[in-house]
């Protein structure tokens, strides 16, 4: 199964370690990032893929409530909080679960547990829509233009832009690459830096640096490293 990402968000420092502790023991679960207010968490999504949050709810100035619903919906949350009352809005909200502190190690190792379940139940979802499905469309002087995945070599963020390198032309989108990310196949692209998504059959070579694609360098994140190299290292 993959790794996911995960952040830990609360304002206190010792909810953050037991937190991080109790992950520690858990495998497939990578910590990223460890942020005392919704801003450091703000920001840690905007420079990481994170999958998951940990997140209080009882924080200063920006709420982990009113957090939780400016973010993208992919990025799933488990509610961390000392306080019952919240339960019922957290849920709404589809959490995939809400933790009462003091949170023992079983009881978060059941809620990472419940959120590989949903994982592998969506992914189930997804990989029937990709047998009916090898293109994508996506909007580009002011119409829709069809691309069909095989076509793609690899897609790069430009800005507010995406250029959409494909083997007979480019095609320049206005889209977030976390969004376009979302209706590729992932057996067939691997995302290797916050700018770039790659089509895995396109690659002539790599190394611990960089991805080579008809003669062209792409520079693998420190933050996508142990993930891409350990998919790669398998082929």
């Amino acid at each position: 199964m993959k790794s996911i990402s995960c952040i830990i968000v609360d304002d206190e420092a010792i909810a953050r370690e037991i937190i991080a502790t109790h992950l520690s023991k858990i495998p497939k679960v990578t910590i990223v990032g460890s942020c005392s207010n919704a801003i450091d968490a703000f920001n840690c999504l905007r420079e990481h893929t994170i999958d998951l949050v940990f997140l209080d709810i009882n924080m200063p100035e920006i709420s982990g409530i009113a957090f939780a619903k400016s973010i993208n919906k992919n990025v799933k949350i488990i509610f961390t909080t000392a306080y019952r009352d919240y339960a019922v809005e957290g849920f709404e909200l589809q959490a995939v679960d809400y933790l009462l502190k003091p949170i023992s190690f079983e009881r978060l190792l059941k809620a990472v547990n419940n959120y590989f379940e949903i994982r592998i139940n969506s992914n189930h979802s997804e990989i029937k829509a990709i047998e009916f499905n090898d293109f994508m469309f996506v909007r580009a002087d002011r119409r829709m233009i069809k691309i069909d995945f095989d076509s793609i070599i690899y897609i790069e963020s430009y800005g507010d832009y995406l250029k959409i390198h494909q083997i007979d032309e480019t095609i320049v989108t206005r889209e977030t690459i976390s969004a376009i990310e979302a209706k590729l196949p992932s057996e067939k692209f691997l995302r290797i830096h916050r700018s770039y998504i790659i089509a895995l059959k396109q690659i002539t070579s790599f190394s611990n640096e960089e991805i080579v694609i008809q003669n062209k360098s792409l520079s693998i994140s420190r933050s996508y490293k142990k993930e891409v190299l350990e998919l790669l290292e398998r082929f």
